[in-house]
């Protein structure tokens, strides 16, 4: 992998592309330590230290931001905008059928799609922004922090103003950014930026873990940790690389004087099929009870008991609650992204069949059977995956630290193994090594 890794850079346009990715790297993290305009850095690094245990309400979006969030920088709100844009379109492709329509239109129709789900980014952001700066003036940002009202000190309109539009620009950014790595450098430019979001927190959370144990100067903890964390590691890239290959058959065809079809080949059918979107979705709906008592200041009894049973991440319903939302959301996104009829009438259309189905519905009745057997295992595995951080280190009392979570392995391994494999086929059209061999 090394020899690979070292004839990558002595190709020049795949140096030029990787160096290139770097820069925006680079760019993109420096970015994330820029405050805002407005913002009391010497409060927000008073309220940091104190974060630790209180930053579990915004703990997902901070993860996506590289810890930009709770710091109110230009990139306080991440990719997380644009994530949401793209997966409200996703979902609308289904609903409308000008988006199906655009959708069937190839490149057209997707660059078509992808205007949109710029607009409706730039709209979230302000939105977002928008709610991220009352949150830190309400004190909400940083509960038990004692300055926390104080970190936007001036409640002026204008500085109002002034810090929606930095965000929203600093969003719009960062989609500019992932866009150029995606044309000019390695990889999905917008999985990149969440990658290096991620990965930038790994260092301070397991050093804090270090810092927290108590056996032999927290250094036994983080030994564990390290292990957990590769066998999570080893567990995803397993289930991720798992999938189920059902045979195809296409007919042989005269046109003319040639013969067209007679090839063999197969649909692949992930294991995990939904990938990361069923935890983003579940974790987001957890938020809405915890977000509803935050602002509301209600001393009722509801509100003691959402406080006590839906956001406390070691409540026993809690934990049962986000497994088996995890579980819905898998075979929801699985429903609306997989039509077993489409592909059944486009094998039908071509010739295909599946050896031993007859073509047309049989085939559609099928595809769907085989599809609902895959998703139990890949939902079980997300939500085990997920509740990992939850239930194994209840022990260590620093869950919000554990940085190998479930969702950010998923999207760690995941995007690895993509960035990888497209170095390795440039690799592979020099007639050199790639990385997987």
């Amino acid at each position: 992998m090394l020899t690979a890794f070292a004839r990558a850079f002595q190709t020049p346009d795949l140096r030029k592309k990787l160096l290139f990715t770097l820069g925006i790297i680079v760019l993109f993290r420096v970015g994330a330590h820029v405050p805002v305009p407005g913002v009391s850095f010497e409060n927000v690094n008073q309220c940091m230290d104190m974060a630790e245990s209180n930053s579990g309400l915004f703990g997902l979006v901070n993860m996506f931001s590289g810890g930009a969030l709770l710091q109110l920088t230009i990139f306080a709100l991440g990719i997380m905008p644009y994530i949401t844009a793209s997966i409200i379109l996703q979902l609308l492709v289904v609903v409308i059928p000008r988006l199906e329509q655009l959708k069937k239109e190839g490149q057209s129709g997707q660059a078509k799609i992808t205007q949109y789900t710029r607009y409706l980014t730039v709209a979230l952001s302000v939105l977002q922004a928008t709610g991220l700066v009352a949150t830190a003036r309400s004190g909400a940002l940083f509960p038990q922090c004692p300055v926390g009202r104080e970190i936007v000190p001036n409640d002026g309109i204008f500085t109002t103003v002034v810090m929606v539009i930095c965000m929203t620009a600093g969003s719009g950014l960062i989609m500019w950014l992932g866009e150029l790595i995606t044309d000019r450098g390695i990889g999905n430019g917008m999985s990149i930026l969440m990658f290096i979001s991620i990965a930038a927190g790994f260092p301070g959370a397991l050093w804090a873990i270090k810092q927290q144990g108590k056996l032999a100067g927290g250094w036994i903890e983080f030994g564990v940790v390290i292990l957990a964390g590769l066998a999570m590691v080893v567990l995803v890239v397993f289930v991720e690389q798992a999938q189920r290959r059902i045979p195809v058959q296409y007919a042989k065809r005269m046109i003319g004087r040639r013969s067209y079809g007679g090839t063999s080949t197969y649909i692949p059918l992930k294991v995990n099929q939904a990938g990361i979107i069923p935890v983003i979705f579940a974790s987001s709906l957890l938020y809405i009870p915890a977000l509803v008592v935050q602002f509301s200041n209600s001393q009722a009894g509801w509100a003691d008991w959402i406080q006590a049973n839906l956001t406390q991440q070691s409540s026993p319903l809690y934990i049962s609650v986000y497994f088996l939302l995890i579980v819905f959301f898998a075979f929801f996104y699985v429903a609306i992204t997989f039509n077993p009829e489409e592909v059944a009438d486009n094998m039908k259309k071509y010739g295909g069949f599946i050896p031993g189905i007859r073509a047309g519905r049989p085939t559609a009745e099928y595809l769907s059977y085989v599809l609902n057997r895959i998703t139990w295992p890949g939902s079980l595995y997300l939500g085990l995956i997920a509740l990992v951080p939850t239930v194994a280190l209840v022990g260590f009392g620093a869950q919000q630290n554990f940085p190998f979570g479930g969702t950010s392995i998923l999207i760690i391994v995941g995007v690895g193994l993509e960035t990888v494999k497209q170095i390795e086929s440039q690799l592979q059209q020099r007639h050199y090594e790639g990385f997987l061999r």
